[in-house]
């Protein structure tokens, strides 16, 4: 099963940037992912992951 960190980095996110700059946010995220498959997730997210990325981007 995949976590939330991994999901993140799949999506080049930098997760623990995002998490020390919005913990409430990453929570909220964190908990909707766990409850929902990856996929759904994805399209129910995918204009705020796009967003988060532009933010947070994981550098290589």
């Amino acid at each position: 099963m995949l976590t939330f960190d991994e999901y993140l980095r799949s999506k080049k996110i930098d997760s623990q940037a995002f998490q020390s700059a919005e913990p409430e946010r990453w929570q909220q995220l964190k908990t909707l992912f766990e409850q929902v498959h990856p996929e759904s997730f994805t399209s129910q997210k995918k204009f705020l992951i796009n967003d988060i990325r532009r933010q947070y981007h994981l550098k290589d």
